[in-house]
């Protein structure tokens, strides 16, 4: 299947990617069989997705091999593909039965040659691809190369910049042309984010901006990236606050940890998820106010107003930002 790479090494080379968000899954719909005057008939496909915006599914044939299907149930890719990944940035990400990747268009043509090892999904245009020697680089949509697999790992393209590492030199980022556009000097890299990507030295770290520049120093344990003009960073007690782009704290260090180890709260349409000291979860606004009592025993990030939440029962409903249950947990 196709994945993001994680290279651990004498430099610690880290890839936190954005990460599904929680409690998504995608339908798939069974139909093997349609009704007709005729009676029922056999599909040519076991099941299909969800379409996407382009009206596109990805669909299994009988033969367990993967395509595309357009609303009407025509065939628009043919069932010749070991696997087919959701549409990301306009591409599907595929592999042939040599076990190579390329990628198809959103028409569902052969756009990028498969030819590689892996191949990343794609973002801003450009995907991190792998080579026989293990070895990473770039291509565009039209299967370009953009950089040359020389590194040993790769990031996603995120407001024009994507790191790169290399084992003993450290991790740096390059632009849309392959170029290095911030040195090679970091044992750690996040993505950009609101101008700003989270980096770890051997004696340094903080905050860069595109120029490569610390304009926040470290003086934290750990951090997330800027979401709505606010990152998340925690003591060394383990305890969360949020400092803004000056680097001031503004919300105090009070809350519990995330999910994971690779989960730091964050902040979605003006709210932000939190846990207490007794494990359950609300919400805070930009103030630090807590606006949703901790209550749950998981919630997600606030969409279109509404987050999903999981009571102490194990039953899923959804709250609106007054904390009031619209859908009911069952």
């Amino acid at each position: 299947m196709i994945k993001q790479r994680i290279i651990t090494s004498v430099i610690a080379l880290s890839l936190l990617a954005a990460m599904p968000a929680w409690g998504q899954t995608t339908v798939i719909k069974r139909t093997e069989t349609k009704q007709t005057s005729k009676g029922r008939t056999k599909q040519p496909w076991k099941w299909h997705n969800d379409f996407d915006d382009g009206g596109l599914a990805t669909a299994m044939g009988h033969n367990n091999k993967m395509g595309l299907i357009d609303k009407t149930g025509k065939i628009i890719t043919p069932f010749i593909w070991n696997s087919v990944s959701d549409k990301h940035d306009g591409m599907y990400c595929v592999q042939d039965d040599n076990r190579k990747y390329g990628a198809l268009d959103g028409t569902g043509k052969l756009a990028v040659p498969c030819q590689w090892e892996e191949m990343d999904l794609f973002s801003e245009g450009i995907a991190g691809v792998e080579d026989e020697n293990g070895k990473h680089g770039f291509v565009d949509n039209t299967g370009k190369v953009i950089a040359p697999c020389i590194y040993d790992g790769v990031g996603s393209f995120k407001e024009g910049l994507a790191w790169v590492g290399t084992n003993g030199k450290g991790v740096g980022f390059v632009d849309k042309t392959g170029k290095i556009a911030i040195k090679q000097k970091w044992s750690k890299a996040e993505n950009f984010s609101e101008g700003l990507a989270l980096m770890d030295g051997w004696s340094n770290g903080g905050f860069i901006d595109k120029t490569g520049e610390v304009v926040i120093p470290k003086n934290w344990v750990r951090a997330g990236s800027f979401r709505e003009g606010l990152a998340s960073v925690q003591d060394k007690d383990e305890r969360w606050g949020f400092i803004d782009k000056t680097g001031t704290l503004v919300i105090p260090h009070k809350w519990k940890n995330g999910y994971n180890l690779f989960d730091a709260p964050k902040f979605s349409e003006g709210m932000a998820a939190v846990m207490d000291d007794n494990g359950k979860w609300g919400f805070i606004d930009k103030k630090g106010n807590l606006v949703v009592s901790c209550q749950w025993k998981y919630v997600s990030t606030f969409h279109e107003d509404m987050a999903c939440v999981k009571d102490q029962n194990g039953k899923y409903g959804a709250i609106d930002k007054t904390g009031k249950l619209v859908v009911p947990c069952k």
